[in-house]
């Protein structure tokens, strides 16, 4: 028997028209909705960014206790504690501890960091006679320092037993060149707390042999979602143009004054790319240790010629006076604070800005 056809459907010109209107509205809501769904899309992508930067960074600048510039950053992100550097002198060491205790309650350091080999940014590590170092108060689980060095001070050699017993009681060291390549367990980044990270740069003078000491420095960057705090230890103009050569850079949120706020450094082929909205002077404002030309005191009346341009948001932690100490506080110790909220400076003597300051006023020229 013959298979029956299924009756098709019958065409009427209403149910034409109906497609041609639903047809009509898919188009439209194409079209005019386009802007309001890439406005969704990017709302609901600025909540997840904004995730992503939920996590609290705190990073410290830190004075050191006596006359003499040198270096010594705190970072504290979660319950992650970073510590660059420990200058100026040995007895920096208590200084340095003193504080960190305010923050710590577990006595260990997750991360050191040692930008390169000259004393006022590893004599604290080693201490004194009578004052144990940073790497004796502190248990340091992982050590990264620099690859290369011309050093031969006795400083640099007691910084070297002093690391390496450290090692031999259980801390991991790296060079930074080995954190770079991956190399030997070493990682290039290291995910801190919340979607912080911290990241070691590439620089030229890992692997490369240079006459500056100060070129050798280990560079790092913070990254906390779109925010960005730089690094650079001693670095100077040289050893500046090889990082921007190497290392796609971001605009920054911080960045630490290279070599002090020295005319040698922060040149303005590295402040163009990174556009820093603050910086921090780690030095003796108007100190004689390293120079007798006041234009080149720390920071230089060449320094603040060049970072006038981008910001005043300066901020510097002593100044050379004639007490007994022959230092007093400028800023103090420069507290910075980042979340999803901001960036905000609190310093622990007040929060005036370089270029308000008397010292300042009295010594150099914004311009």
């Amino acid at each position: 028997m013959a298979r029956r056809k299924k009756k098709q459907p019958k065409l009427t010109l209403g149910k034409v028209i109906f497609s041609l209107l639903i047809l009509l509205l898919i188009v439209l809501v194409a079209y005019f909705g386009k802007p309001y769904i890439s406005e969704y899309l990017e709302d609901n992508h600025d909540d997840d960014h904004e995730k992503v930067v939920s996590g609290e960074l705190s990073i410290h600048f830190l004075e050191l206790g006596n006359k003499y510039t040198g270096d010594s950053v705190y970072i504290k992100a979660g319950d992650v504690d970073i510590l660059i550097d420990a200058g100026s002198r040995g007895n920096s060491a208590d200084d340095i501890a003193g504080y960190l205790n305010e923050y710590m309650t577990d006595n260990t350091l997750e991360y050191v960091i040692v930008t390169h080999a000259h004393q006022d940014h590893i004599s604290g590590f080693v201490g004194t006679s009578s004052i144990p170092g940073i790497f004796e108060q502190f248990e340091c689980e992982v050590i990264i320092d620099f690859p290369m060095t011309n050093a031969t001070s006795k400083v640099y050699q007691n910084y070297v037993l002093k690391r390496d017993a450290e090692i031999e009681e259980g801390a991991t060291h790296y060079t930074a060149l080995e954190c770079y390549n991956n190399e030997n367990g070493a990682s290039r980044t290291y995910e801190l707390s919340d979607g912080i990270e911290l990241e070691i740069l590439y620089n030229y003078y890992y692997e490369n042999k240079t006459s500056n000491e100060n070129d050798y420095s280990v560079c790092l960057m913070i990254n906390q979602g779109s925010k960005h705090f730089l690094f650079t230890g001693d670095l100077e103009a040289e050893g500046e143009e090889k990082l921007i050569e190497y290392n796609d850079l971001p605009e920054v949120e911080v960045f630490k004054a290279g070599h002090h706020g020295s005319y040698t450094a922060t040149s303005t082929a590295l402040l163009e790319v990174i556009k820093p909205k603050i910086i921090c002077v780690c030095c003796c404002a108007g100190s004689d240790e390293y120079t007798s030309n006041p234009d080149n005191m720390f920071p230089a009346q060449a320094f603040v010629s060049r970072v006038c341009h981008y910001t005043d948001q300066i901020y510097v932690t002593s100044v050379a006076d004639d007490s007994e100490a022959g230092y007093t506080s400028l800023n103090g110790n420069i507290v910075i604070l980042s979340s999803a909220e901001g960036v905000t400076v609190n310093c622990s003597n007040n929060n005036t800005i370089l270029k308000e300051s008397d010292w300042f006023k009295g010594n150099r020229k914004w311009e």
